[in-house]
Formats: structure tokens, sequence, C-alpha cells
């Protein structure tokens, strides 16, 4: 078997294992760890761990230090400092919401598998340039199927991980494009069920969207 060894070659490891990425927001740094745990238990090993809290970034240290079997990226990344503070904290992959050409050149520079997030043509174009062939497609409730599908004329190598709006009701219309490989949904990690400590019941989610991607 190769060895999966480049950046490259680790991202689409990543997505092959877990074609579903929680999209997580943590408030209580307290309940990181058994949410990851809870979703892991149900197959979503993929964990995308958003900076859009203050305890976000100690969050992650945590699911990286106590949960070994996730597979932990750090979302909304905007800077090259968040790229830098997501690969301390031992991130497996970052993801970004949008793109700049200084996040995307610090991205092609590190070892750490990186998603840019993308909506246009030109910005496709900037990220190919740069060696990524997987990126985030967000909003992909803006953007469309539609517009996935016309991507594929003019980048026929790119491949795709929607996010934002994706869900329960149409993750598997999503992952049914032949250039889409993985999708980012927050549903599997719903503020109420994180809140009361529901873990059982985000396991349940999480298997439930496991087993539709494999009978899809």
């Amino acid at each position: 078997m190769r060895a999966v060894t480049t950046r490259r070659d680790r991202l689409h490891d990543i997505l092959k294992q877990s074609p579903i990425v929680a999209v997580i927001t943590i408030d209580d740094i307290s309940t990181a760890v058994p949410l990851a745990r809870a979703l892991v238990a149900g197959g979503v090993r993929a964990l995308e761990m958003t900076l859009r809290t203050p305890v976000a970034m100690a969050a992650a240290a945590a699911v990286a230090k106590d949960v070994p079997d996730a597979i932990l990226g750090v979302g909304t990344i905007l800077t090259p400092d968040d790229l830098a503070a997501a690969r301390k904290v031992g991130a497996h992959f970052g993801v970004s919401p949008g793109i700049t050409l200084p996040l995307l050149d610090a991205a092609a520079q590190s070892d750490l598998p990186f998603l840019p997030g993308v909506a246009t043509a030109s910005e496709l174009i900037e990220a190919q340039l740069r060696g990524f062939d997987v990126v985030k497609l967000f909003p992909a409730s803006s953007i469309g199927m539609a517009t996935a599908r016309a991507f594929a004329g003019p980048f026929p190598k790119m491949r795709f991980c929607p996010t934002g709006g994706v869900d329960e009701g149409n993750f598997t219309e999503w992952l049914a494009l032949p250039n889409v490989v993985a999708i980012g949904g927050s549903w599997l990690a719903r503020k109420a069920d994180i809140e009361s400590g529901n873990w059982n019941g985000i396991t349940e989610s999480a298997r439930r969207a496991m087993t539709r991607v494999a009978k899809s």
C-alpha cells in the first residue's frame, strides 16, 4: 500500500475515511471531549472545530489530546496566524470559509492539509494555482448544486466539500454529485443537544447519517 505522506494525500485520506465532516461550535469547553467521542462512536470521525468562540482553540487542543480516534480539523481559519495555531494544537487539517492570497500562500507552504473556502471561479483558479485540488464550497446553500455541477467543466480535477446549508435532508444529494467527495454539516451537533448532554442522541444521529452514506 502506498504511504500517505503528502499534504494532498493526507487530505484525500481524511475525507475518504469520513465523507461527513461534523461542523462544531463549542461554547463550554467541558462539552468538547464528550461531543467528539459521541460523534466518533457514531462513525463520524472528521470534526471541524470552528473558531467562533473564545474557548474554541482550547477545545480543539482538548480533543486532540483526549480523543485520539477523532480526525481533528480547525475551521474558520482567517489568517496565517490562525493556520499556525491550528497546527500547534495538533489539528489534522484546517478549513477556511473563504480565501485571501496571504492565507492561500501560507497554506500552500504549510504541511497541514487545508480546505480553502471558495465560492467563485476566480477563487477556484487561485486555489488550483497553489496546488489545492479539494476545496470547501461555501456557502453551499447559496451557491447551489447547479453551480457545483457547472464547475466540473472548467475545473475537471477539482473536488468539493460543500458546507453551509447542507443538512440531514439534502446531504446525500450533494454527495451524489461526481465532483463532491465530502460534505460539512452542523446538524449532527446541534446546540440544544450539546447543552443538554444528549451524547447518545448525537451518536445515533451520526450513525444514521453514515448508514445513509453507505447505502447511497
